[in-house]
């Protein structure tokens, strides 16, 4: 029908839709030589998961492509212009597609071949085949290989504890060096990017001039490619095209809808780094921020004045950058102009506007918002990365004279510790870090012998780990109980009562004084409270280069590369302060350890002992871990807090309500049903 609709119309375009080009060669499907590799994997064969895992990878990426350049060459051949009527606009759309379509055929043969299902598409996203790569490298005796696949995986998968112990491994293996520690996958206008803030926060200001740049000019031609790969189908839920309830103009609104979001979505998926949800923070304009910043430092200010000026594109009014305009102009003698950017924003104004309608049009909200800051743009945009604590503090030119640094304002501490028997032992700034506290004697030397006892009663292999006796390392054996487990425990007569009943105390006591020394001015509640112990197992403890439990965030997934910390599931996002309280000393090893964000670097330690106790804020600003624990059992309480009422924990409430009723009787002489699984 359309065909005969434009036929009328006099423009004759059936010979363009039918015209094909067979191919001489093509390209063979990423899946299928994924599903070999994957067969030959459960087959121990290496030699050939080796062979079809890298053909898969070289399909994969030839594919997007040339995906890429057919449907940029063909946008050129087949421009929109100015005498613009709907025959006009069809005749370019249906050229564009012929044309597409013969020169993917031409260069991969039929397009149905690479029709791929949404399950592999994702562990290509996931870099599942670098995992398997990794395993068949190592089996294979190739560990400089083994190495780059097992870096590359950890980078979108920094969670992923196994493979970051295989890491360590590799680095102290003959062969292995720095340089085979590589992201095969590695964007560029990121890798530049990082590479950039690396030599900033080092100083090495012209060097990261040169990076910064080459990281803009890769970032748009990335955005290029991005939006060239959104020219393809749509996904279209809740509508039934092919039975044609719509009209040819909604048919077309929708897909230019969807293909336009997909674009839009753009400046999101190149701040994204790989395995992440959330974007980095403020990408686009920091390189601009940082960018005026190292000018200044090389005494270029005209070039200084050109990019403080394009990042009040992206904010306008900004009070900080605006203060620096006024000083870059003033120096100068003169005025600038922004450098040009200015139509990627409009591109992206008008975007929205057009997206507004479309959204009408399809029956879905979309919310135009400020854009910037909800793709990651910082509504207190006076900070910037740096390689130290995760953030620093961004330095305004003051007094048109001199750069003055100035100290964040800091978060509060040193509120009253409660029981007058704690002692403060180190504050934040003795722990060379934010928001953390080191105190003693938060409880007795008869409390602790109590506690290890009791968890020596109740304790579980794996408990909180879906059964893993050893969750963190194979080299120790991991066990815990809740506060509701003890109490039914105390209840049913299989440990003291007396003692299940201080261990939720002990807790009680722990969140108040974390509560009241942070200066917090909402109640903290409970997100989790376990008692734990660690066990070294004998015969494994020769060699160790492992941790007992690696550097990590409570509330965020640390990624060290990125100098980030995602906060996304699956981190508890909500929890907002963590404390551990220890049981004993006499064991060897297992220091707890705060570090900087690159999980290298320890900025403090800490040796347990009974009564003693750590607390700290949960985000990226804090990473931590234990080392390993090589002789002995070391029994801790671990507690983890929010702010947020929607996630306190629920067996801490069922908790509560078993010691209301211990408390007032009125239990006694009748039987008490306290059920885990219970749900208030």
């Amino acid at each position: 029908r359309l065909i005969h609709f434009l036929e009328r119309g006099g423009v004759f375009l059936l010979t363009v839709l039918s015209s094909s080009s067979s191919s001489s060669s093509s390209l063979e499907p990423f899946d299928l030589l994924y599903d070999n590799a994957v067969q030959a994997f459960y087959s121990s064969d290496y030699p050939n998961v080796v062979r079809y895992m890298e053909g898969a990878l070289r399909s994969y990426a030839e594919l997007r492509r040339t995906k890429v350049r057919c449907r940029l060459r063909c946008q050129d051949q087949h421009p929109f212009d100015d005498t613009f009527s709907d025959l006009r606009f069809f005749d370019v759309v249906l050229r564009r597609a012929a044309c597409m379509n013969t020169c993917i055929e031409d260069k991969l043969g039929a397009q149905s071949m690479h029709k791929v299902s949404e399950d592999v598409v994702q562990d290509f996203n996931r870099r599942i085949p670098y995992n398997y790569l990794q395993l068949a490298y190592q089996k294979l005796k190739q560990s400089d290989k083994a190495a780059a696949a097992a870096h590359t995986y950890f980078q979108a998968n920094p969670e992923h504890v196994e493979m970051g112990q295989n890491l360590e491994q590799y680095k102290d293996l003959q062969g292995v060096q720095e340089e085979h520690f590589v992201d095969r996958e590695a964007r560029a206008h990121q890798h530049a990017f990082t590479e950039a803030v690396q030599l900033y926060d080092r100083g090495d200001y012209e060097a990261a001039i040169a990076l910064f740049e080459e990281a803009l000019v890769e970032y748009f031609k990335a955005d290029v490619e991005c939006r060239a790969l959104c020219q393809g189908p749509q996904r279209f839920e809740g509508h039934d095209h092919v039975r044609y309830r719509y009209s040819l103009h909604e048919l077309v609104s929708d897909h230019f809808t969807q293909v336009l979001h997909c674009e839009h979505e753009c400046v999101r998926d190149l701040a994204t780094r790989p395995g992440r949800l959330s974007p980095m923070e403020n990408y686009l304009p920091l390189h601009y921020d940082y960018l005026q910043f190292a000018y200044f430092h090389m005494d270029r200010l005209e070039e200084a004045l050109q990019c403080a000026l394009t990042y009040l594109l992206f904010h306008e009014g900004e009070e900080f950058m605006t203060d620096n305009v006024d000083y870059y102009r003033e120096m100068l003698g003169h005025d600038g102009k922004p450098r040009e950017v200015a139509w990627y924003l409009r591109r992206h104004k008008q975007e929205l506007e057009l997206l507004l309608i479309g959204s009408k049009t399809m029956g879905v909200e979309f919310t135009e918002g400020n854009y910037w800051s909800s793709t990651g743009g910082r509504d207190d945009s006076n900070r910037i990365p740096s390689g130290t604590d995760g953030w620093m503090e961004y330095v305004p030119i003051s007094e048109k004279k001199n750069i003055n640094i100035t100290a964040d304002q800091p978060l509060k501490e040193g509120g009253p510790l409660v029981y007058d028997s704690v002692q403060l032992v180190q504050n934040s700034a003795a722990l060379n870090g934010t928001q953390r506290v080191l105190l003693d004697s938060v409880i007795s030397e008869d409390e602790c012998s109590q506690l290890r006892h009791l968890a020596h009663s109740v304790t579980m292999a794996g408990d909180g780990y879906r059964g893993r006796m050893s969750p963190h390392t194979p080299n120790e054996r991991f066990e815990g109980a809740t506060v509701l487990k003890t109490l039914q425990f105390g209840y049913e007569g299989r440990v003291p009562l007396r003692s299940a009943r201080l261990f939720y105390d002990v807790s009680e006591r722990a969140r108040r004084i974390i509560e009241s020394y942070f200066l917090l001015n909402s109640t903290l509640h409970f997100s989790y409270t376990h008692l734990v112990c660690r066990t070294a197992i004998t015969g494994q403890q020769d060699h160790r280069n492992d941790l007992s439990h690696p550097i990590h965030a409570d509330n965020c997934l640390l990624d060290p590369e990125a100098n980030e910390c995602w906060k996304e599931p699956p981190a508890y996002t909500y929890r907002d302060y963590s404390a551990l309280l220890y049981l004993n000393g006499d064991f060897e090893g297992g220091e707890f350890i705060f570090t900087e964000m690159d999980a290298k670097t320890i900025t403090a330690s800490v040796k347990p002992k009974c009564g003693r106790m750590v607390g700290f804020s949960s985000g990226g600003e804090n990473p931590h871990g234990v080392k390993a624990v090589t002789s002995g059992q070391r029994c801790a309480v671990a507690l983890w807090f929010t702010l947020d009422p929607l996630f306190r924990e629920l067996e801490r409430l069922q908790a509560d309500e078993v010691i209301m009723a211990l408390d007032t009787q009125s239990v006694w002489g009748q039987g008490l049903n306290i059920n885990p699984k219970d749900e208030l």
